[in-house]
């Protein structure tokens, strides 16, 4: 082992594993909708209220965030009303669902603005990474996925585990009804089979999130090791 090397026995590993995995969550997992647009017919909006929905009858506690009044980013205005509870609604959550329009083959500015806000560490707390995440779409013409794969990488990014199904709903337009649900139909049924994966796996993983994530590069960082400390540390890894 070379100096400074982080030990990956694995007895080490399996420590540090079952350290992680020994808190039991009990509470409904905590789910937090995006949709990005700001019309008041918008069908991103509409499919993120009809998954709210469902996850939330799942047994789900939800938030769906209202973009409207979000300023457009800057480094300036943290603390804006709406850029505050954007990012207490993020720390809160467990889980998070987007759901975007396609617009020109991608996803929209008004999406991209709410990540932009989030950022990836405040203070000690890294808002999204270990979290699960859904992502949905919806387009004015046929089914593309453009937006879905943009989501994704931004999930990746935000350093989430963004579960493997996903919606993209074609045609919104005449897929949903006066009152703003959508109507029976074959992609209503693909946002049940994604709120349900997203509610399994939220379960399945927010114990387990710190130890999943756990980097040596950011242990190194979070805590500050007295000069004597490191030193014994060298001696043991190096001459031992």
């Amino acid at each position: 082992m070379s100096c400074g090397a982080p030990d990956h026995s694995v007895e080490s590993v399996i420590s540090q594993q079952k350290k992680a995995f020994s808190q039991v969550t009990t509470h409904p997992p905590r789910v937090l909708v995006l949709y990005g647009s700001l019309r008041p017919e918008s069908y991103s909006r509409k499919l993120a209220l009809e998954a709210a929905g469902i996850v939330q009858a799942f047994g789900a506690e939800v938030r769906v965030f209202d973009p409207t009044g979000l300023p457009v980013f800057d480094h300036v205005s943290t603390d804006h009303p709406k850029v505050r509870e954007l990012r207490e609604s993020v720390i809160w959550s467990e889980a998070m669902v987007w759901s975007s329009p396609e617009m020109h083959g991608n996803l929209t500015g008004v999406f991209k603005n709410q990540i932009d806000w989030i950022p990836l560490t405040q203070g000690s707390v890294r808002p999204t990474q270990g979290k699960t995440l859904a992502v949905m779409q919806v387009s004015g013409g046929s089914q593309s996925f453009n937006a879905v794969i943009a989501l994704r990488i931004l999930g990746r990014w935000m350093r989430m585990f963004t579960i493997p199904n996903q919606s993209s709903v074609a045609k919104a337009w005449q897929e949903f009804n006066v009152d703003g649900s959508m109507k029976d139909s074959s992609y209503r049924d693909r946002v049940v089979d994604v709120m349900e994966e997203l509610f399994r796996f939220t379960l399945l993983l927010r114990d387990q999130a710190p130890g999943l994530t756990r980097r040596y590069s950011e242990n190194k960082t979070d805590h500050v090791v007295s000069a004597a400390e490191a030193s014994a540390v060298e001696r043991k890894t190096c001459c031992a």
